[in-house]
């Protein structure tokens, strides 16, 4: 397992937690495991992708629930990104970073877009409880991934204002998904980014 995918991992077991009940004779304490974070998305159950027209594709519904999230943030994202009709953009918009990214879509190649939203769903699915093969990530560690001298569809290295600002973007996403912002599920999904904050920025 990747050094980031172990800080991941320590997140989930962070986020997902255990909480204690006595028994009636309160002689035996009983600990339940809270379930992941996946489980608590949909989890293994398999519905029909809606990506495909072949009604006998399916997809868990976890991994599904995170591919949601991850394309609504990348379109969070390009909807800040500087156009004609807004030439500065949004405050603080990441299109800097993901420059490499948006020139190759802007031409009409969308291939490293597609592996983008699979590597993000595979570790975020694996790394929050699904751990069946279909979510197994292949991608670069954390901080190579976020390196541009290592990954060429990084345009610059993140700054703690970015890293803040693309949470923002992934919230935002998982509240039109679904998870409302004011729940236990909510708020350990933003536990996951956070412990991810460190080896993710790399600029003062």
């Amino acid at each position: 397992m990747t050094n980031f995918s172990k800080l991941a991992f320590c997140a989930l077991l962070l986020g997902a937690g255990v909480f204690s009940s006595c028994s009636k004779d309160d002689n035996d304490d009983t600990v339940v495991a809270k379930p992941s974070i996946y489980a608590r998305l949909g989890g293994t159950t398999l519905v029909d992708d809606p990506d495909s027209t072949d009604p006998a594709v399916t997809i868990e519904a976890g991994r599904l629930a995170y591919r949601k999230v991850v394309n609504s943030t990348i379109q969070n994202i390009v909807a800040d990104v500087p156009s004609a009709a807004n030439p500065s953009g949004n405050a603080g918009n990441l299109s800097a970073h993901f420059a490499p990214l948006l020139a190759e879509v802007g031409a009409g190649n969308t291939t490293n877009l597609a592996e983008l939203v699979d590597n993000l769903t595979d570790f975020f699915s694996f790394n929050t409880g699904g751990t069946n093969a279909v979510n197994t990530y292949r991608g670069l560690d954390m901080v190579a991934a976020h390196n541009p001298a290592v990954n060429n569809r990084m345009g610059v290295k993140a700054t703690n204002a970015d890293y803040t600002k693309f949470e923002g973007y992934v919230g935002a996403a998982a509240q039109a998904n679904g998870v409302a912002a004011n729940t236990e599920l909510y708020t350990d999904v933003v536990a996951v980014l956070e412990s991810l904050r460190s080896p993710i920025v790399q600029a003062p």
